[in-house]
């Protein structure tokens, strides 16, 4: 009885070259919008500004604090300026130094705290969303307030948070496929 057995013949690896050692390699999880690479440091920038825009749209009107939804706007928008904020000197850092943000722990911190900013952003967008329809539309109050600073406020939380969304998805699924 002949039982064939498979082989294995070594194949000999091409030698390096210099400009084989000089190419950058390419990994397959730098996806961009993830934590350390240009599209992530995008991301983070236009979270920052679009948060940092409404904060200062909402605190220029004079009456923004009589109303609860607007004060959760103004703390939502806040810490989500700090966040961002944060998080993009951290990616310009990885970016200068080459650094990888991939670390485990690391990926779980970003993860939460993009998760945590961002329902509270949007949470904040939706009550002050509310609470823009009802002075302009049931109440039509807009002549004594400031229903158009209120409106760029809300839109610009709603933009911020549809920033942070795919930081949070990124994390997220980077975190889930390890």
């Amino acid at each position: 009885m002949n039982a064939s057995r498979p082989s294995v013949h070594p194949v000999e690896a091409p030698p390096l070259t210099d400009a084989a050692i000089n190419v950058p390699r390419v990994r397959l999880k730098d996806i961009q919008g993830m934590p350390g690479t240009p599209g992530g440091l995008a991301l983070r920038l236009s979270q920052f500004v679009f948060a940092f825009v409404s904060l200062c749209v909402m605190v220029s009107t004079s009456d923004f604090p009589s109303v609860t939804a607007f004060r959760y706007l103004v703390a939502a928008v806040s810490l989500q300026s700090l966040w961002s904020m944060l998080l993009a000197i951290v990616d310009i850092y990885a970016l200068l130094v080459r650094r990888s943000l991939r670390n485990s722990r690391v990926i779980v911190l970003l993860t939460v705290g993009d998760g945590i900013t961002s329902t509270l952003t949007f949470a904040a967008a939706c009550a002050s969303a509310g609470i823009t329809v009802l002075i302009g539309n049931d109440l039509d109050k807009c002549a004594v307030n400031h229903c158009t600073r209120f409106e760029t406020a809300t839109a610009m939380a709603f933009i911020s948070w549809f920033a942070v969304s795919p930081s949070f998805l990124l994390n997220f699924w980077s975190l889930a496929s390890r």
